[in-house]
C-alpha cells in the first residue's frame, strides 16, 4: 500500500512554526496536566524531538518558570528530572484559565497546507481493476462501470441519482474503497494563534507504522514529523442529519480551541452527502455554500473574532439522492456537478445475480423453486419492478420467520410469500 511524502520533522524551534511564547504555555501546561518530569516524556507528549524540547525547556529555565531537580550540569540531559517553579505553575495555572489546550503541539495552516497539495486526492489514479475490486460487492454492469471510473479519477463532484434501494450508496462507498494508499493527518493545526482539532478517530483509521527503535526516534528527530498521524484516506459520510453548521468551525468555550468542520477532517479524502434532499437544508443551500470550495479548491473559515482565513479544500465530493436532479438543483448548480451517474433498478437478470450473490452472506441454502416462484408468480404482481434492495430484504424477513418458529434458516415458498406480504403496501392501504 502507497504511502504520501512523508512531512519531514522540523530540526530547530523556529522550524516548528508557532510563536515561542505559545510553545511555552503548552509546554507548562503539559508538564503540569500530565505530571511530567524528564525531556523524553515532554517530547513524547508534545509530539516534538528531544533536542527542540530540550531547547524549549532552556528558555523556560531562563524565565525561572522551570527548575532541574538535583542534577549536575555534567550529567546527561536525557536523564535529567525537572519541575515547574511556583512561578511556572502560576504561569501555567494563567496559560489554563486563558486555554484547557495541552499536549501535541499543533501545525501551523500553511504548512499542514502544503502536506495537503503534496498528499492531494486530485493527483491519485485509481485504475479500472482496482474499481472493479472495490464494487466487487455489488453487481455493476460495464457500462456502469464505464461511467464510474471517469468520474472517480476527475478531481470534480459526482451525484448520484436514480430510484430508492438500488444501491447508490454502496457504489459511492465502493469508490472509497477504491483509494488504496494512506495520508498523513495532523492532529492539530494552528492559525494566528488559535488551534483546531483536525484529526478524529471517528473519521481517520490509524495506520500502525512498523515497529522501530522509539527511543532513537526521539532522540535524533528522524523518521516524519509526529505531530502527524498515518492514516487511510478518511471518509465522511453524512444523512438526513447533515446542518450547516456542520460545515463551520465549532468553538469549544472551555478549550478554546476549535473543532474542524467535516469538509476539513475529509482533506485528502470522500465527502458522501447521502439522502440528499432529505436534510433539513434545502440541496441547493448545501450546494451554494461549495461552490467556490469545489471549483477553487479551497475554503473560507471563520473565527469567533470574526476573521475570516481560507483552508484546503481537496476532498471527493459525492452526492446521492433518490430525487430528480432538476426538482432540487437550480441549472447553475447542475453545471458545477460535472458527473451525474443515474443508478436504475436492476432488469431480471441482474436481479438474478444480486440475489445469489446476497444469499452467499447468509447461512442459509439456496432453493432454485423458491426463487422461480418468486419471478414467475410474485414479481410480475408490481409489473416486474426489481429493486437492488429486495433480496437482502426478502432473505432476512425468511430468517426473522424461521427464528421465530424454532426451525432451521431455509428458503421455502410459503416464507418468501410471508416475506413478500412485508415489501409492498397495498394500493387499498394507501389510500388510508
Amino acid at each position: 500500500m502507497q504511502t504520501s511524502p512523508k512531512p519531514m520533522p522540523p530540526r530547530t524551534l523556529e522550524g516548528l512554526g508557532i510563536d515561542v511564547t505559545l510553545l511555552r504555555e503548552i509546554m507548562l501546561k503539559t508538564m503540569l496536566r500530565r505530571n511530567l518530569d524528564n525531556v523524553l516524556t515532554i517530547s513524547d507528549a508534545m509530539r516534538i524531538s528531544v533536542p527542540i524540547t530540550q531547547e524549549l525547556i532552556e528558555i523556560t529555565r531562563e524565565f525561572n518558570m522551570i527548575e532541574t531537580l538535583g542534577a549536575s550540569r555534567f550529567e546527561d540531559p536525557k536523564q535529567l528530572r525537572y519541575r515547574l517553579t511556583d512561578m511556572g505553575r502560576q504561569a501555567a495555572l494563567d496559560a489554563l484559565s486563558q486555554s484547557e489546550y495541552f499536549g501535541a503541539v499543533p501545525v501551523p495552516l500553511e504548512e499542514y497546507t502544503k502536506q495537503v497539495e503534496a498528499q492531494s486526492i486530485r493527483d491519485v489514479a485509481v485504475a479500472k481493476d482496482s474499481l472493479q475490486d472495490s464494487m466487487s460487492h455489488l453487481i455493476i454492469n460495464d457500462q456502469m462501470l464505464g461511467h464510474l471510473g471517469p468520474a472517480v479519477n476527475s478531481p470534480r463532484s459526482v451525484l448520484f441519482y436514480g430510484p430508492p434501494g438500488n444501491g447508490k450508496s454502496s457504489i459511492a462507498d465502493g469508490i472509497r474503497n477504491a483509494y488504496l494508499d494512506n495520508i498523513y493527518v495532523p492532529e492539530f493545526i494552528e492559525y494566528a494563534g488559535n488551534v483546531i482539532s483536525l484529526y478524529d478517530p471517528l473519521i481517520h483509521t490509524k495506520i500502525e507504522e512498523e515497529e522501530q527503535d522509539k527511543s532513537a526516534l526521539r532522540i535524533s528527530g528522524s523518521g516524519h514529523d509526529k505531530r502527524y498521524i498515518l492514516c487511510r484516506r478518511p471518509t465522511v459520510i453524512t444523512g438526513g442529519e447533515l446542518t450547516m453548521d456542520m460545515l463551520d468551525l465549532n468553538f469549544n468555550p472551555v478549550s478554546r480551541t476549535y473543532q474542524a468542520p467535516l469538509q476539513l477532517k475529509s482533506s485528502g479524502g470522500v465527502f458522501i452527502v447521502d439522502d440528499l434532499g432529505r436534510q433539513s437544508t434545502p440541496p441547493q443551500t448545501l450546494i451554494n455554500r461549495w461552490i467556490v470550495p469545489m471549483e477553487s479548491g479551497f475554503d473560507i473559515l471563520t473565527l469567533q473574532s470574526g476573521q475570516k482565513f481560507t483552508v484546503p479544500f481537496d476532498t471527493k465530493v459525492m452526492f446521492s439522492t433518490n430525487f430528480a436532479p432538476n426538482k432540487i438543483f437550480d441549472d447553475a448548480a447542475l453545471r458545477r456537478v460535472h458527473y451525474k451517474i443515474f443508478v436504475g433498478n436492476p432488469d431480471r437478470d441482474e436481479f438474478i445475480k444480486i440475489f445469489l450473490l446476497t444469499l452467499k452472506q447468509y447461512p442459509i441454502e439456496f432453493k432454485e423453486d423458491v426463487l422461480t416462484h418468486l419471478l414467475v408468480n410474485l414479481f410480475p404482481a408490481v409489473d416486474n419492478q426489481y429493486a437492488a434492495y429486495h433480496p437482502k430484504f426478502l432473505i432476512e424477513q425468511m430468517i426473522s420467520a424461521c427464528r421465530y418458529e424454532g426451525i432451521k434458516p431455509q428458503m421455502s415458498v410459503g416464507l418468501i410469500d410471508r416475506a413478500w406480504e412485508h415489501l409492498f403496501i397495498a394500493e387499498s392501504e394507501n389510500s388510508l
